[in-house]
């Protein structure tokens, strides 16, 4: 099992005794720790089925679970390796009727979060809602309640958004509806006041597997806590200098409690990386120098020294984006970079992408925008899963409006705002109240046909899901269905241009074949604990969509440049990185004139701006340690400030880098300008300046 290790790696992998947390700095092989660890556990005696591990994203999930398969076979299918969230479900499903859950409960997804918010305030304003959303989230994250957000509300816009979270939390309960925090929240709730439960799921925990530890929040950790008991059989996976998400809860605290918590942990560095060169660790290792370190860790490389950080600076945007696609042009032309997929721009917020975009697109060189939106984020997929959630659950009564809407069939505004009204009145979901006897005193009879119609087909639907399995039964159910209701015609009806509703219908033939894959058992299921392999009905693939975040993984096979924001290309490397936008303001962040009044760097600063800025600081980390063998790192002596052009300074984080020689790049304009100048006053062969020339306008990075 130890073959291909290093002694650190070794260490981690054979340690079984009891609690250990793995520093794994950047380029480690984490990865490869947790899957040689998981069949070391196996071939200890360990049932495969006993093992868990727990990653953050459904795409760290199956990579892990492939590896798993790769290097332990047939076990890997028993070992359940999902996310956080998906074990949060996993767990509700099987013992949520402890807290009044069905396990047909549906997940809500962020728009439907914010339109019930809307209901729950008494605001028709998208804005606010999702500012409540946003609050709310981090302190179910906390571990708070309504009752106890409103007890430490700091003034009186917290209180309001106290009390919305409250009469948010009713109207779950009675859409029987759980959203994402609730995921980790209410196991949380399960494992704390229900004993036999706790002990079922500590019996079932053999050991316990995280990755990326340094990302667990409050809540999290809590979970975590509870399912390994005192008796602390896990092995948390993580590195301090990564922790690049604290603005949605993730908190260093878990690092600082595991050896207060168990005094018995073991704790081992993984500290040589196998991504980068030497040149490239140096920089990071000296920008992350000045953050305090809970465990001190250096990295180092067996790579060789490899090419010189360049630093490159720029006019403004629009040069910055002219110099990086000249950058790549030169790489390939050298011949050290023969994919497109080899190159990478990465830089701190969504809107610096358009001008890479543009330059990018102007020199016609393939690109991707990572993080862009999501399959089932699109209006047409929202719509058909709203179906599927009012099949799993009648009491998804946001999946019933938008079921009920979409296609529009005769049911208008008024019938469902009355029959909201007789809902509420006797406390009956809206798919209930349709049924009710007495629903013909509030009703006309015309509008009670038309929704028992409705409620008869949902029902229909539902049972035939149910019955149908089979990755041909299902494509056939879903295309007669979506003929039913006329779904191609509204998508043509509802568009402009044609070409648009066309594209819009090759989605739905996508999804439906997506699905019946699915329920074929052809496709590993990214949501779920294990591999699928048995043929499952419609009905239980469409009970894990709400926690799919892509339809495929296909993107990552096509030969295309990555653009990407910091925290989007974690976890990710490629041979030649170029950072953007490396100037103050843009990253760090924009740190707050208020809390350091001088303006400067090193000017004073409160807790709350230095703790953002050491956040900074690893986002600028992991940003260095994406590069395997070339980083530039470019910024603009000018930047877009709204409408205006401001003085912009290079980033703090570039004289921290501290490069032993400053290696700048040449602007290939300002040698055009002089080879220009020089043919100008010779008389030179033409075939031989145009040739100089070629090669000076993109040999010049």
């Amino acid at each position: 099992m130890s073959a291909g290790l290093n002694y650190a790696q070794q260490e981690a992998v054979n340690y079984l005794q009891g609690p250990c947390l793995v520093l794994a700095g950047a380029g480690s092989g984490k990865t490869r720790v947790i899957t040689r660890k998981i069949g070391r556990l196996i071939q200890a005696g360990m049932d495969a089925n006993r093992i868990a591990a727990i990653t953050f994203t459904n795409k760290a999930a199956a990579e892990m679970r492939e590896r798993a398969k790769t290097l332990i076979g047939r076990d890997a299918k028993q070992v359940l390796v999902c996310t956080f969230h998906a074990l949060g479900v996993r767990m509700l499903r099987q013992d949520g009727a402890a807290l009044g859950l069905k396990p047909q409960f549906s997940i809500l997804d962020s728009d439907d979060v914010t339109s019930i918010l809307k209901d729950a305030g008494g605001s028709t304003d998208s804005a606010t809602a999702r500012q409540w959303q946003w609050a709310i989230s981090l302190w179910k994250n906390m571990g708070l309640n309504a009752a106890q957000a409103e007890a430490q509300a700091k003034d009186d816009s917290e209180k309001v958004t106290a009390r919305v979270m409250a009469r948010y939390e009713e109207r779950l309960a009675a859409y029987q509806s759980v959203d994402f925090d609730d995921l980790i929240g209410l196991p949380l709730k399960l494992l704390q006041q229900h004993p036999e439960v706790r002990e079922k799921w500590q019996q079932q925990m053999g050991h316990v597997l995280v990755d990326e530890y340094q990302d667990t929040n409050a809540t999290q950790y809590e979970v975590l806590k509870l399912l390994v008991g005192e008796r602390g059989r896990f092995t948390a996976v993580g590195d301090d200098d990564q922790s690049i998400y604290g603005w949605r809860g993730a908190t260093l605290d878990n690092l600082k409690r595991l050896p207060v918590d168990f005094p018995q942990l073991k704790v081992i560095k993984l500290e040589q990386n196998y991504r980068s060169t030497s040149a490239i660790l140096r920089a990071a290792n000296n920008v992350i120098g000045p953050n305090p370190k809970l465990f001190p860790k250096t990295l180092f490389s067996e790579l060789g020294e490899g090419e010189p950080v360049r630093i490159v600076d720029a006019d403004n945007e629009e040069h910055e984006s002219e110099r990086v696609v000249a950058r790549i042009q030169s790489i390939r032309a050298n011949g050290m970079g023969k994919d497109w997929k080899d190159f990478a721009v990465l830089y701190r917020a969504n809107h610096q992408a358009r001008v890479f975009e543009q330059a990018l697109r102007k020199a016609q060189i393939p690109y991707k925008v990572s993080g862009g939106q999501s399959f089932f984020d699109r209006a047409e997929i929202k719509d058909l899963c709203a179906w599927f959630r009012l099949w799993i659950n009648n009491d998804d009564d946001p999946a019933f409006l938008r079921a009920v809407t979409t296609p529009k069939r005769g049911i208008g505004h008024t019938t469902l705002q009355n029959l909201g009204t007789f809902a509420s009145k006797y406390k009956l979901s809206l798919f209930e109240a349709l049924f009710s006897s007495s629903l013909g005193a509030a009703l006309p009879a015309k509008a009670v046909g038309s929704l028992h119609e409705f409620g008869r087909y949902v029902n229909d639907l539902e049972f035939r899901a149910r019955h149908t399995h089979g990755a041909e039964a299902s494509r056939a159910f879903m295309l007669e269905w979506l003929k039913d209701i006329d779904y191609e015609k509204h998508l043509y009806d509802g568009e402009d241009s044609e070409k648009l509703a066309a594209s819009r219908w090759t989605n739905v033939l996508e999804f439906c074949d997506w699905m019946s894959q699915r329920a074929g058992g052809e496709i590993e299921d990214a949501a779920g604990a294990s591999i699928a392999s048995e043929k499952k009905s419609l009905l239980e693939v469409a009970q894990t969509i709400a926690l799919l975040s892509t339809i495929s993984e296909r993107e990552q096979d096509q030969n295309v440049v990555t653009l990407s924001t910091l925290h989007a290309a974690k976890g990710l490397e490629w041979p030649h990185v170029m950072l953007v936008g490396v100037t103050e303001g843009l990253l760090p962040f924009k740190l707050g004139d208020d809390d350091n009044p001088t303006g400067r760097a090193d000017g004073p600063m409160s807790e709350g701006i230095l703790q953002r800025l050491q956040e900074e600081r690893r986002l600028m980390y992991v940003g260095i340690t994406r590069a395997q063998r070339s980083l530039a790192v470019s910024w603009t002596k000018r930047r877009k400030k709204g409408r205006e052009m401001i003085a912009a300074q290079p980033s703090r984080f570039i004289a921290e880098m501290a490069l032993e020689k400053l290696t700048t790049v040449e602007d290939p304009r300002e040698k055009l300008k002089a080879l220009r100048a020089e043919f100008a006053k010779k008389a030179v062969d033409s075939a031989a300046a145009a040739a100089a020339l070629a090669a000076a306008a993109t040999g010049g990075s």
